[in-house]
């Protein structure tokens, strides 16, 4: 077996116990009322399942250990952000789950294209767009009580119709796609690529503010530059 055929294999696996843990656990639907007793147990469920995600995003960005905590940094700004723009708690905790899986579908990218250290090609470029697609498909069969496949196969799209896979345009594009899209972009033009050192936190911000409205959810865009530049928040980690 070689390397990425193993690294997909312990991917499945740490899919598998997702699984598992979600046929345990009882997870309630946005807008019902646990008991109290129900609510401890699916707390503990819930958490279980983030560091299930965790470590599913931790194979995949073994692969390029420029990206990796891309993932967890995304989840960890999306969730900032939902709670600035007063999102339910149980949107909340979707939302984690879908910025920790959102870039799943990069297991099926070969580890070459993805540690080129020049910038790919069109035809490479239409290669990589595919890992939002392999994405839906690797998570389509897992019964998360959130719509986690729908927040992977949006994450790329833009307001303006601009972005992949599908062009989906405003106010068809979910909520939580919109803020992953913004933490996403973010996190991508703060840190490092293989072909470019990092670009740092204040080019990231001025990016989403010239695209507010355009490309990005203005609203969502406040609520990101809110944080940043009156709450001191910062990515997990820093690379200005």
């Amino acid at each position: 077996m070689n390397g990425e055929d193993g690294t997909k294999r312990e991917l499945m696996d740490r899919l598998g116990e997702m699984r598992k843990l979600l046929a345990k656990i009882r997870i309630s639907a946005p807008g019902s009322r646990p008991s109290r007793e129900d609510l401890k147990e699916t707390q503990e469920g819930y958490w279980r399942l983030v560091k299930a995600a965790e470590t599913a995003a931790g194979v995949v960005e073994e692969r390029d250990p420029l990206k990796k905590g891309h993932q967890f940094r995304v989840a960890n700004l999306a969730c900032a952000t939902g709670r600035e723009m007063h999102l339910s708690s149980a949107r909340l905790d979707g939302l984690r789950i879908g910025g920790l899986l959102h870039d799943i579908g990069k297991v099926s990218i070969p580890t070459e294209l993805l540690l080129k250290p020049t910038r790919l090609t069109g035809t490479e470029q239409q290669l990589l767009i595919t890992h939002v697609r392999s994405g839906v498909e690797i998570l389509q069969d897992i019964p998360f009580p959130w719509p986690v496949a729908r927040m992977v196969l949006e994450h790329h799209e833009r307001l303006d119709g601009s972005g992949y896979p599908d062009g989906i345009r405003g106010e068809s594009l979910m909520l939580e796609s919109r803020i992953l899209a913004v933490a996403d972009v973010v996190d991508a033009i703060a840190s490092p690529r293989s072909y470019r050192p990092a670009r740092g936190i204040e080019v990231a911000l001025y990016d989403i503010k010239g695209f507010r409205g355009i490309r990005y959810d203005p609203e969502v865009v406040d609520a990101c530059l809110h944080l940043f530049e009156e709450k001191e928040y910062r990515l997990p980690m820093d690379y200005d």
